[in-house]
């Protein structure tokens, strides 16, 4: 799964890397974003256009919006399947903007577990695969969230953990983002796992596990 990752980068950085997109012109670094947070994503609703979006997807037609508590990821098997998910891979598909993320290691002999930092080698920000939708409150208000979709590991996750976030090739965004409607073999072939050498990997302190511990010592190496 994919339950915490960051956007520390500057703006500006990350319009050089996602040129073809519009990006707000301030935002906060984040060394921890977590579940039901805001997350800067940009959906294939022909704008090219990056805005922020709760994580946790609610389906439109969900009467409950709890259930985005559930639906912080999407495994890539399935997504073509699932009622929660197969309309959005269908028609509502989005980048999720990342430089980093966290996943949790099961040390041998030991009660808890290491957090690791994964980053590309290059520490460039990258685009997880994403789904969006829009739900209606009873209120009338609109409410916008998104999922992350996962698959299998590659070499370096798989001795962290059994699955991990599909991360887009930037030669893949215009296929994931074209707002026309598309059917599950035109998509299927971009869940895999990202290349192991493209990736690197470290332990950090468990000022991770907790949330609202938001600040650069989360992405620091653990001495």
């Amino acid at each position: 799964m994919c339950g915490r990752f960051t956007l520390t980068v500057d703006p500006a950085d990350i319009s050089d890397t996602f040129g073809n997109y519009e990006f707000p012109t301030q935002f906060a670094p984040r060394f921890n974003i977590a579940p039901s947070q805001p997350v800067l994503a940009i959906p294939n609703n022909a704008k090219n256009k990056a805005d922020f979006f709760i994580w946790g997807l609610i389906p439109s037609w969900s009467k409950d919006p709890s259930i985005g508590n559930n639906l912080i990821n999407a495994r890539g098997e399935t997504v073509a399947e699932k009622p929660s998910f197969r309309g959005g891979f269908k028609y509502k598909r989005c980048l999720i903007l990342a430089d980093g993320f966290y996943e949790w290691k099961t040390q041998p002999g030991e009660k808890n577990k290491t957090p690791y930092f994964i980053h590309m080698q290059d520490r460039k920000p990258f685009a997880f695969a994403g789904l969006w939708d829009e739900w209606q409150s009873p209120d009338g208000g609109a409410l916008r969230t998104c999922t992350i979709i996962t698959t299998e590991p590659n070499e370096l996750m798989s001795s962290l953990h059994n699955r991990m976030p599909v991360i887009l090739n930037p030669s893949e965004y215009d296929l994931w983002l074209d707002p026309a409607p598309q059917t599950p073999d035109k998509l299927l072939h971009l869940i895999k796992p990202f290349p192991t050498e493209r990736m690197s990997a470290y332990p950090v302190s468990t000022l991770v596990n907790k949330p609202g511990n938001d600040r650069p010592e989360c992405v620091v190496p653990a001495s």
